[in-house]
């Protein structure tokens, strides 16, 4: 299969949009489909992956949200000249939209993939006129699309309430090698608590404001609590601040990343605009119960008093409630089974098969739509 891969984000970026993306080259490499990648140019990028050419294209940061992609003209006989069997469009804002056009056109199946709540990010941060756009222009760019994934019940819905057809539901994978209750690490968590007494709540994440990880100000003034941030973003030094007990280990991937999670006692995520949350997977995946906000794609993850518990984060007393059940819970170990076996079936493999249904559904219907096959 000959596949565009659109992207709005790549790395050296390092993100959840990323991320899946890249464990679909690394599927589309082991089962021989050859593939072009459109991603936003940036200091560093590089310019093949896994041996697929990369075409980038300029792209600009906008005040208080994420870096956009900047369509450009040549990418139609670029795509043109690649004769694509399917357009895999990732996380589509501005680029992805302009491609949907030109695919629509050319009549080239796409599939788009739904990722990150831009809108929600444009209401948390106030401006509430960017929201009612940006929710308007999401809508629009998918129902371009022929076929729309979503991570969560929760999105789905929220999408076929903005009147966008086709959606259906797709999740993401979990490396169930590195994740692993096997990584937890007890030198590690003395190293990080100074204590074997104190239970270790951990946060894994980009550190900006609309994760609203000051929430966790209850958790870092107890002195039985010992709060460990892992990430970094624009927010980390007024997080230092607020939150001037707890450990800040920086980005972290990889093995090291594996260690901190399965070192964890709780894992805990604050924000309330994720459309899946792949850090609550991989929390999971470590045997690692999680408190996460009762809104949005982790309430599709956690199974309430089964593998963590559903709150609203943002009460410091239901936050803090939620850490001490937890802890005395007299089936924390049952917990911590459950935790893993909720996501052992979930492998990058088992999820990328399920994308390449979604593309063959996309072909086949554009076909029938323009009459190639009865």
């Amino acid at each position: 299969m000959r596949i565009a891969v659109v992207t709005e984000a790549f790395l050296p970026q390092v993100n959840g949009v990323t991320n899946s993306v890249l464990r679909l080259l690394e599927f589309c490499k082991l089962q021989g489909h050859d593939v072009l990648i459109i991603a936003p140019e940036s200091e560093g990028a590089p310019t093949e992956y896994l041996g697929y050419k990369i075409k980038h294209v300029p792209s600009i940061s906008m005040k208080k949200l994420i870096p956009m992609a900047v369509p450009r003209k040549y990418l139609e006989p670029l795509l043109e000249g690649f004769q694509p069997d399917v357009i895999h469009l990732a996380s589509p804002i501005f680029l992805g939209h302009y491609v949907a056009r030109i695919a629509k056109r050319a009549g080239i199946p796409t599939v788009s993939v739904y990722q990150t709540d831009i809108a929600g990010f444009a209401r948390h941060y106030g401006l509430t006129i960017a929201h009612n756009t940006l929710k308007k222009w999401i809508s629009r760019i998918h129902q371009a699309s022929d076929i729309t994934l979503a991570p969560s019940k929760w999105a789905c819905r929220d999408l076929e309430q903005s009147g966008v057809k086709n959606v259906r539901l797709w999740k993401r994978g979990v490396d169930l090698v590195n994740f692993a209750p096997t990584r937890r690490d007890e030198s590690l968590r003395v190293n990080i608590a100074g204590s074997r007494d104190k239970i270790i709540v951990g946060y894994v994440g980009r550190l900006a404001n609309e994760k609203r990880i000051d929430d966790l100000a209850i958790l870092d003034r107890q002195p039985h609590i010992k709060l460990v941030i892992v990430g970094d973003g624009p927010a980390a030094p007024r997080l230092r601040k607020e939150l001037p007990n707890a450990r800040f280990v920086g980005y972290q991937s990889g093995t090291e990343l594996a260690r901190y999670v399965a070192s964890f006692d709780i894992f805990v995520h604050t924000g309330k605009h994720e459309t899946f949350c792949q850090g609550i997977q991989e929390s999971l995946a470590s045997g690692v119960p999680v408190i996460g906000p009762d809104t949005g794609g982790p309430v599709d993850l956690i199974e309430h008093g089964v593998t963590g518990l559903l709150i609203d984060t943002a009460d410091p007393h239901q936050l803090l409630e939620a850490v001490e059940t937890l802890r005395s819970h007299s089936s924390l170990d049952l917990m911590q089974l459950a935790a893993r076996k909720s996501v052992e079936h979930r492998t990058w493999d088992y999820i990328n098969q399920q994308l390449m249904g979604h593309y063959l559904d996309a072909i086949n219907q554009v076909s029938k739509e323009r009459g190639l096959v009865a």
